[in-house]
């Protein structure tokens, strides 16, 4: 059987297990066995053995518990509060006030994190509520909270960055350093576009102002100030090359821990309760790793990989058309499947095509990332518009309307990181050369 015929058969397998509701890793690895079977192969129980383990042992792996159970700790905490009390002295006179509050308090957050449903929900929670009290617009509530709740997926630590780093094998410590620069310029192009908004919509934002004294902004800041220590301390040890990203994963935690403590949020009851999260996430990203890792090989005995980089090399596409059909590829698998799922897929079939192009393997996972994110806001699978939707109560459609311009500035951000990579690549560059 021809490469390309066995490619199109496991293509069908996927859509039909995929479509039947089957786990995402048990499709993986429904589809890999297939492909070994159609291959004639019948080692595959020691080839899935052996792909599994060396896919999952890989030490750098060791971060990604360690950051989801900071994140589940801190998500238990009343850290939500304090950043909406924290923030809201000092944006009162913002043009579109404390729909602010949303942007800033899902960045901060989304740097402790890792995840972009962890990042909406907690946010969500505290802000929603309070803005509607207040009259705020549903819409633009909903829209900011949907898009900014992508950020947590590309801010640092990022636990998608880590998962593309082990896949790709690029140095998780880089990925993180080059997602700093794109991660803030995101949270300015929220919120410039909320301001622009909140100019042209006055009548949709609440016109009495509160006048802060500074006494009660500062006040505010306190409350900003240990969560603010533990993203310097976690981020700033890594940047500065003091610690590995597993080791200061491991002092966030303790950080965590302390925060908890020390705010009265740390129980029995809620240590359990981040442990058994954190280990459920784990092991649900590990598992699809596995089942990525066995049909990487799988597909590398059939030689999809090869075929598909020397079809692409004979269409004699530039990188430009390369990634603008890549965008595509990737946002459709968004539609149907998350982030994780779709990097872990996708990045042994399309590394090759991409390193042949000559673009920048770490350049690329910035990319990948960025247009993930723009898959977490868009029907009918967006992770963030069922969070959002289980937290307003609104129609999954209302909330996906909603979130259109915060989808087509995720869009406008691609563009600009492809026309200028160095927002992606200055950072790394310079802090190597330092």
């Amino acid at each position: 059987m021809s490469e390309l015929l066995i490619g199109l058969c496991l293509l069908v397998v996927l859509l039909l297990v995929l479509a039947s509701g089957m786990w995402v890793a048990l499709s993986l690895l429904v589809v890999a066995l297939c492909g070994m079977i159609l291959l004639g192969n019948d080692a595959f129980g020691l080839i899935y053995a052996t792909s599994t383990w060396g896919a999952i042992s890989d030490w750098s792996l060791a971060a990604l518990p360690l950051f989801i159970w900071m994140g589940e700790i801190l998500f238990r905490t009343r850290l939500s509060k304090d950043l909406f009390e924290g923030l809201t002295p000092w944006l009162s006179r913002l043009p579109g006030q404390l729909l602010h509050v949303n942007i800033l308090s899902c960045g901060m957050f989304a740097a402790v994190s890792g995840s972009s449903a962890a990042t909406a929900a907690t946010i969500g929670k505290m802000t929603l509520p309070e803005l509607k009290r207040q009259g705020y617009d549903d819409k633009m509530a909903i829209a900011t909270l949907a898009g900014s709740g992508t950020l947590g997926l590309l801010i640092p630590p990022s636990i998608i960055l880590i998962v593309y780093g082990v896949a790709a094998e690029v140095s998780i410590a880089r990925l993180f350093i080059a997602g700093a620069l794109p991660g803030l310029m995101l949270v300015l192009m929220f919120m410039g576009y909320t301001v622009l908004w909140s100019k042209r919509n006055p009548s949709r934002v609440p016109q009495t102002k509160v006048v802060y004294s500074w006494q009660q902004k500062l006040a505010g800041l306190r409350r900003l100030v240990p969560v603010g220590i533990l993203v310097v301390f976690v981020l700033g040890s890594i940047y500065a090359g003091l610690t590995t990203p597993t080791e200061a994963a491991a002092f966030g935690v303790i950080g965590a821990l302390a925060l908890a403590l020390s705010s009265g949020s740390l129980t029995k009851q809620s240590f359990m309760s981040s442990l058994m999260g954190a280990v459920k996430t784990s092991c649900m990203i590990l598992f699809i790793l596995a089942g990525a890792a066995f049909l990487t090989v799988a597909m590398g005995f059939i030689g999809l990989p090869r075929m598909l980089a020397e079809e692409i090399a004979l269409l004699e596409l530039s990188p430009y058309m390369l990634l603008f059909y890549l965008t595509i590829l990737f946002v459709i698998l968004g539609c149907f499947l998350d982030g994780i799922s779709v990097v872990v897929l996708t990045t042994s079939v399309v590394l090759p095509m991409v390193i042949q192009a000559g673009i920048d393997p770490l350049w690329f996972g910035i990319y990948i990332v960025l247009v993930v994110e723009m898959s977490q806001i868009t029907p009918p699978v967006g992770f963030n518009l069922f969070v959002i939707q289980s937290l307003t109560g609104r129609d999954i459609l209302y909330v996906a309307k909603a979130a259109i311009p915060f989808f087509l500035l995720l869009m406008l951000a691609v563009l600009l990181v492809t026309l200028v990579p160095e927002i992606v690549t200055w950072l790394p560059m310079t802090m190597m050369e330092g």
